[in-house]
């Protein structure tokens, strides 16, 4: 297992992240999101505290709860994610200790049952996506399977403006059936599109 540096707490954007630290007793963690903290007290952070939807209100909580003089912020992330929120966190004056807790490494092929779903004809109406990264990854396993006019006709749920802009792009010069952002960035959020969606679909924003 990984051994945690010496830090004054830790902050985390993903759950793969929390299962990957272990979980000191008395050290502090703030997590983007409630699903994320609770993700972390799951795996055994008594001291898991939620901020908002982002990495912007991961950083505001830190300058609120944390003394930058107090020591160092371990920050753990997926590797190549969270370079904004280190960079934010540094110029509210913490020092940061950046560390990869895992990698997450895209598909290369669809999933056989959804291979076979699609050559049967079977189009799911929605699509969700939760990172600008899986938008990409998904719409170019879809495109090279020869079914990129097939997704087009899906409604695309997406956690935030910035997974949207990269749906958007990824499907370029298609356009989905319908495009939706949820609310706030969050999974209660993006799941509570499924509602008016799963009953005949919304109007494009």
């Amino acid at each position: 297992p990984y051994t945690l540096p010496p830090c004054q707490a830790v902050r985390l954007t993903r759950r793969a992240a929390a299962r990957a630290r272990p979980a000191p007793a008395r050290l502090p963690l703030l997590a983007v999101g409630e699903g994320r903290a609770e993700a972390a007290r799951a795996a055994g952070w008594a001291q898991a505290e939620a901020a908002g939807g982002t990495a912007v209100d991961l950083a505001r909580l830190a300058s609120a709860r944390l003394d930058p003089q107090a020591g160092p912020l371990l920050l753990a992330v997926g590797q190549g994610y969270a370079l904004d929120l280190a960079a934010d966190l540094r110029r509210r004056g913490f020092r940061v200790l950046r560390r990869i807790a895992y990698a997450a490494r895209p598909a290369t092929t669809l999933p056989g049952a959804v291979r076979d779903a699609l050559a049967s004809g079977e189009v799911p109406p929605v699509i969700l996506f939760h990172s600008p990264r899986s938008a990409r990854c998904a719409i170019t396993l879809f495109r090279e399977a020869g079914h990129a006019e097939t997704i087009a006709q899906m409604a695309a749920l997406v956690i935030s403006p910035r997974v949207a802009e990269a749906a958007r792009t990824a499907i370029a010069p298609l356009r989905w059936r319908d495009l939706r952002v949820a609310a706030r960035p969050s999974e209660d959020a993006l799941l509570a599109l499924l509602g008016p969606v799963s009953r005949g679909g919304a109007a494009r924003p």
